[in-house]
């Protein structure tokens, strides 16, 4: 169990893909800081950062769940410190939480511009600035944020810039970072799924029940952060992967445990690169 005792930082791992790489670190026995916002239960989002602890210390692993607004630094500091106070330091960094609308420019207020920015961009920028004087002290530290790759086509941004631009803000945390801590040997990863996920995003805002029958479960993005993982962070960094790419290569040839019947009829998702699509061996139809 490579993760056994590892610690890993994810922000908003309360629900959906966050949560799911949580898990699938737990079974290893890797500690798990959840830091996000949900401390009391919301009418049209399952769990809190408490129930997240709870299937985090069910599934095997350790959890320290931590009330966290991702764009307060105070609160961010804080929650490393509780985190390398209670777990001795910090391996790997998951940058999870993210805000989403899609509209257009005029239909776009500036609060919800503000929110995307700080949560998405200036979030994982914080989270990574924070977690990294203490990754530079682990034996092989990743961070990994679910970002897209950055395929820079007019058609990414036209209909919501807004949520383009701070969504691609993630991605380039990824490519800087990569760079600069290539030498303190700090694997700096994005992670971006070929098909959507079915999570509360999909279920609320992004096509309803219909969209998310047409998707896979978090568990494959899961299983592709965690393959990430085991990779050594010096030989790989700077990379925008994609979960199903990561999988084949390690040798995953049946994907239908991730889509129960929905194998033949999967919807691609957001900002993944028409050469992606025109290579996988899986059939992905473009509903974006």
């Amino acid at each position: 169990m490579p993760l056994n005792g590892k610690t890993l930082f994810i922000s908003g791992g309360s629900r959906g893909i966050g949560l799911a790489i949580a898990l699938r670190a737990a079974r290893d026995g890797a500690n798990v800081t959840i830091a996000a916002k949900t401390a009391e239960p919301h009418p049209k989002l399952p769990g809190t950062i408490y129930t997240a602890a709870q299937e985090i210390e069910q599934a095997g692993g350790k959890a320290l769940p931590v009330l966290c607004d991702i764009r307060d630094e105070a609160q961010v500091a804080d929650a490393v410190a509780k985190t390398v106070e209670r777990f001795g330091g910090i391996d790997i960094c998951v940058n999870n939480a993210s805000a989403i609308q899609l509209t257009g420019t005029l239909e776009t207020d500036m609060k919800r511009y503000d929110l995307m920015h700080q949560i998405n961009t200036r979030g994982t920028f914080l989270a990574s600035k924070t977690c990294i004087p203490h990754l530079k002290s682990a034996k092989n530290p990743h961070i990994l944020n679910l970002a897209p790759p950055l395929d820079m086509k007019a058609k990414w941004f036209k209909n919501h810039v807004a949520y383009t631009m701070a969504k691609f803000g993630m991605s380039m945390c990824t490519l800087g970072m990569s760079a600069e801590f290539a030498k303190d040997g700090i694997a700096v990863n994005s992670l971006w799924p070929i098909s959507t996920i079915d999570t509360a995003a999909v279920r609320n805002l992004l096509g309803g029940a219909t969209v998310a029958a047409m998707s896979r479960s978090p568990d494959i993005v899961a299983d592709a952060a965690y393959a990430i993982f085991m990779r050594p962070s010096r030989e790989a960094t700077g990379n925008f992967y994609i979960d199903e790419e990561v999988l084949r290569a390690e040798g995953v040839t049946d994907f239908s445990v991730y889509a129960p019947g929905a194998a033949d009829q999967l919807a691609g998702d957001f900002f993944v690169p028409d050469e992606v699509f025109a290579n996988s061996q899986t059939k992905v139809r473009r509903i974006y």
